[in-house]
């Protein structure tokens, strides 16, 4: 009786694997949507991810077709003049071809598509529908940039870089070379001694002028180079690094010598080179190479102050040292990274002198017109105007030089605070060379023990 029940009886249900893998997917979809607006808030790359990034490249897919259609980016195949009975005649295309558009590929907080331009096109016409893509898309803005002919490259983002800042995990960006922030469309803040050698950084009290320096210090410190300081302001701001600083000066008087030095050290170089036959340090081999030199200055405008004509030989002094490093640092390994509240003419002939060879801009928020005007109106008058328009509720926020293809630029910098650098400064300590490692050891009379 049993058997009969087991041959001829009913059998229990069974569902097909892949029902329950869609049910699954199905239940998985459910609860993301349920939770997307709380991940958008609390972790935002987290949400883009697992659920902004594969939702966007659905609506790329989906829309491309139609955006190409209405902003003229399809071409038929046939042109759209005939000749009917001597006639001409001019029509549309019933199916218009669209550009090729490769797979989209996941970047942080945003997503870069290929595009292949159809004969004729130029990137001008894909700039001009960015707009329209980034509202079809559902995404913060759309940048069009042509590196290789033929193509385009569409940068999508998910939401305005400069307004969610974030640390990222640290890495290696080369000698020289620091990532301090990212740029408005997205890309990583660089900056790169070896490309643009001397920098100027601007703002006012927090503003983001001390973060940047903490964000700098939080990576050169890690690499084979030497940090100097001088920080007139007692050394209230840098002497946090102190670990990691071959040298420190607190005040004019120290500057002034610490200048000279450097200058020696500058002369010793350029004898080693003329020595060897090559026009700057990078050209000799590695081993004979001097190690790089970072001259880190806060409260510039402190240097050139004079409260009386005793000062004026000590303020003369500085600023000779200042332009002669500014001068040949490039090529012999010495880099300025200045920093201040105020960087105006008023204070005098020297500093209008050096601005010219400090390629490197940076302006935070500052108090007074004439700052920003000093720094980048001798570059781009507009940049003066969207540095003035920098509010106070954004923190980090700067117009910058050094962007990728050139001018100027919208960037924040990483929200690296000076105790985080000091803890790096105090763990690479052993890093540090003393002054005396900075004379070329082969040209002798030349630098001193």
């Amino acid at each position: 009786m049993s058997n009969m029940n087991l041959v001829g009886g009913a059998q229990p249900t069974q569902f097909p694997y892949g029902i329950w893998a869609l049910a699954a997917a199905i239940g998985v979809c459910v609860v993301l949507a349920i939770v997307s607006p709380w991940l958008k808030r609390r972790v935002p790359h987290a949400w883009w991810a697992v659920w902004g990034f594969p939702s966007t490249v659905l609506r790329v897919v989906w829309t491309w077709r139609r955006l190409a259609d209405l902003q003229g980016l399809s071409v038929a195949r046939r042109p759209a003049l005939a000749v009917l009975g001597g006639v001409v005649l001019k029509g549309r295309a019933l199916r218009p071809v669209k550009p090729r558009m490769g797979f989209p590929r996941w970047q942080l907080g945003g997503l870069v598509v290929e595009v292949r331009m159809h004969p004729g096109q130029t990137p001008e016409e894909y700039v001009a529908a960015a707009e329209s893509m980034a509202h079809a898309w559902r995404v913060f803005s759309v940048r069009a940039v042509s590196e290789q002919r033929g193509t385009v490259r569409l940068s999508a983002l998910a939401w305005d870089p400069l307004v969610m800042p974030f640390t990222p995990l640290t890495r290696s960006a080369g000698l020289l070379s620091a990532v301090v922030g990212i740029w408005d469309d997205g890309a990583w803040w660089r900056i790169d001694l070896r490309k643009v050698p001397h920098w100027l950084i601007v703002g006012a009290t927090r503003s983001g002028k001390s973060t940047m320096l903490a964000a700098l210090v939080h990576q050169w410190a890690r690499q084979r180079v030497a940090l100097v300081g001088l920080d007139l302001k007692g050394g209230m701001e840098l002497s946090l690094f102190g670990p990691r600083l071959t040298a420190l000066a607190t005040n004019r008087s120290e500057a002034a010598d610490l200048l000279d030095q450097l200058v020696e050290i500058l002369l010793g170089r350029m004898a080693l080179c003329r020595m060897e036959g090559v026009r700057s340090v990078w050209e000799l081999p590695e081993r004979e190479r001097p190690v790089p030199v970072i001259v880190l200055v806060d409260e510039v405008a402190e240097l050139y102050l004079m409260a009386s004509t005793a000062d004026r030989a000590e303020v003369a002094r500085v600023s000779t040292a200042m332009l002669r490093i500014g001068q040949l640092g490039a090529a012999l390994g010495v880099h300025l990274v200045l920093a201040g509240q105020r960087f105006g003419s008023e204070l005098g002939q020297g500093v209008t002198s050096l601005r010219a060879q400090l390629g490197g801009r940076v302006c935070f928020r500052v108090m007074d017109e004439g700052t920003a005007e000093m720094v980048l109106g001798d570059v781009d008058g507009t940049a003066v105007d969207a540095a003035q328009m920098i509010s106070e509720d954004f923190p980090g926020l700067a117009v910058a030089l050094g962007a990728p293809g050139g001018g100027w630029r919208r960037a924040r910098t990483h929200a690296i605070t000076p105790r985080q650098a000091e803890e790096v400064a105090k763990e690479f300590a052993h890093l540090t060379p003393a002054m005396r490692d900075l004379y070329p050891a082969s040209v002798g009379g030349v630098g001193g023990e």
